[in-house]
């Protein structure tokens, strides 16, 4: 028997607060990934790295906000909880491949459609890993076109926002980006869900896991916390909030890529070539061969 499906139990509430959450991780995740390129190699990996895991919570408490309006007619849903965080690790670490990528190679090109491919991907697994988890009286099945189409979605929304990121323009330029990405991650979560369809088997059998009850409160708090915490690390960096670069511009050799970091030569202002300039002439005379 095919059984009623609403994803909008709650009306528009839960998209609402599901797209805000997805536009929160991708604000601070790109805006990591934009302070990554304008540090220095030691620093990158761990501005990357809270980079990834910023955008990865954010889309996955996405799902899970989105999933609480989400009921079937005559039929419990229960979550197994290995599995649903068994997608949040998929997410954090897939996202972070495709963030380290652009990362180390550059907005452009192969490495930007390798990362947002990569990335896009991680998203795309998050869900149907998120929803493999959920146990219920019935079978989901899915309509092949519909879930190519929501995969497609989330690559483009990757590639489109890792290209933002590496920009390295102002605030403003990548909370532009998130508010695009959010939309593109949301959307890609209801046409993944309108892809499904679910057939009750009226068996009796256990299900196993807990209810989305119980999974609110460490789903919500983890990951919010973290959220709040790297929006913390954000605020308080004025290279975050300003974009500007950590060194001053140079003049790059032929062969280096563009985001690699060079540095700078500082001399001592008395070496200066004008400082030099202005020295006494009883000065200069004493350096002459005959009195060395």
């Amino acid at each position: 028997m095919q059984s009623t499906v609403d994803g909008f139990s709650y009306g528009l509430v839960t998209p609402l607060v599901a797209y805000l959450m997805a536009c929160l991780g991708g604000a601070l995740g790109l805006r990591c990934t934009a302070r990554a390129m304008l540090v220095t190699r030691s620093w990158r990996p761990g501005w990357l790295a809270l980079g990834s895991a910023a955008i990865g919570s954010g889309i996955w408490t996405m799902h899970f906000v989105a999933m609480m309006g989400f009921t079937i007619e005559h039929t419990p849903i229960r979550y197994d909880w290995l599995m649903t965080f068994a997608s949040l690790a998929v997410a954090v670490v897939m996202v972070g491949v495709g963030i380290f990528i652009v990362g180390y190679r550059g907005a452009r090109g192969t490495a930007l459609f390798t990362g947002g491919t990569v990335t896009g991907l991680g998203i795309a697994s998050m869900h149907y890993l998120g929803m493999a988890g959920m146990h219920l009286d019935g079978q989901l099945t899915y309509n092949t076109v519909t879930v190519a189409a929501s995969v497609v979605i989330a690559m483009a929304a990757a590639t489109a926002a890792l290209w933002a990121a590496g920009q390295v323009r102002g605030f403003l330029w990548s909370v532009g980006a998130a508010l695009v990405m959010g939309l593109a991650v949301t959307g890609m979560h209801y046409t993944g869900m309108a892809a499904l369809e679910v057939h009750l088997t009226g068996t009796t059998e256990p299900t196993v896991g807990g209810s989305s009850a119980e999974l609110l409160a460490p789903m919500l708090i983890g990951p919010l916390a973290f959220l709040l915490l790297a929006g913390v690390v954000v605020l308080f960096d004025p290279l975050m909030v300003m974009g500007r670069p950590a060194v001053a511009p140079v003049e790059r050799k032929p062969g280096i890529p563009a985001h690699t970091e060079v540095p700078l030569t500082v001399r001592h202002p008395a070496h200066h070539p004008a400082r030099r300039a202005r020295r006494p002439l009883a000065h200069r005379r004493s350096r002459t061969p005959q009195n060395r």
